[in-house]
């Protein structure tokens, strides 16, 4: 898993320091740049808007559910409004800290279908616009598209890996986590240690599509740090060197007014506890 999980999980078991040194040579992306990422401990993360959002309501910061500062969750362990005073550094386009935003709680978060953590802040939306200038990035309410151009933007390392979404994975597996329909990398974004829970945005629109969470290094299968695909008839594929994020549109189903989660919503789909 990309952040750490010991190397990959590209966020880290808790707290584990990513251990790869990323390159010097800048990587340039036109038209994306870090404005409305943030930094974690651990890992990375952004400060995200719904469809219904609305500017007085509390904001979110998403960041992956193994990027947790208690942890990861289990198999079939699902966190809803637990408290959460978790600090983050929120960037502005060119990747400088503007300021320190702070949770009130872990609004959801799971390792189980997908990797999401949402942390509610104790600022609006309105708020931190007016503190820094800086909006929050939104979530795309729709299935994205193989074929389209996106950009990982990891506010840990501040840099931006460029590539396409190549496919749609029906299940990936990691030691005892699986994800369903997980988005696929090309072979151009090569994330690492740190970038777990950066924001996987569409190039063109600007618009949350994913949340970056994991790879496999060095071709093992289906263990930790060394995911595995497995199909609907249970033919297991691994692929060295690739890597996935996660869809982020079924969350927007799951918010009612007020940007508050609420699971019974018709269409919600996330996982309940």
């Amino acid at each position: 898993m990309t952040g750490g999980l010991a190397a990959t999980m590209i966020g880290g078991p808790a707290a584990a320091a990513p251990t790869t040194t990323p390159s010097a040579e800048p990587i340039e992306v036109a038209a994306v740049d870090f404005a409305g990422t943030v930094a974690l401990s651990n890992c990375s993360g952004a400060l995200v808007s719904m469809p219904n959002s609305g500017p007085e309501d509390p904001a979110f910061v998403m960041s992956n559910g193994h990027c947790l500062e208690s942890g990861m969750p289990g198999p079939g362990e699902v966190v809803v409004e637990a408290p959460s005073s978790r600090s983050f550094q929120l960037l502005d386009a060119d990747a400088s800290t503007v300021g320190t935003l702070r949770a009130e709680a872990i609004a959801y978060a799971t390792m189980t279908d997908t990797d999401v953590s949402l942390y509610r802040l104790t600022q609006s939306y309105a708020e931190i616009e007016a503190a820094y200038g800086i909006a929050a990035l939104p979530v795309a309410a729709d299935h994205p598209v193989a074929g389209t151009a996106i950009s990982v933007v990891s506010g840990y390392w501040e840099r931006v890996y460029s590539c396409d979404i190549d496919d749609f994975v029906y299940e990936l597996h990691e030691s005892s986590w699986v994800w369903t329909d997980s988005i696929r990398y090309t072979p151009e974004c090569q994330t690492i240690g740190g970038t777990s829970g950066s924001p996987v945005l569409n190039t063109d629109t600007g618009e949350v599509v994913g949340v970056n969470n994991t790879g496999n290094t060095s071709g093992g299968r289906c263990t930790m740090n060394e995911p595995c695909e497995v199909d609907e008839n249970g033919t297991v594929t691994v692929r060295e060197g690739i890597n996935y994020g996660q869809q982020t549109y079924q969350i927007t189903a799951c918010v009612a007014e007020g940007n508050v989660i609420d699971l019974t919503l018709p269409g919600c789909t996330l996982p309940q506890p």
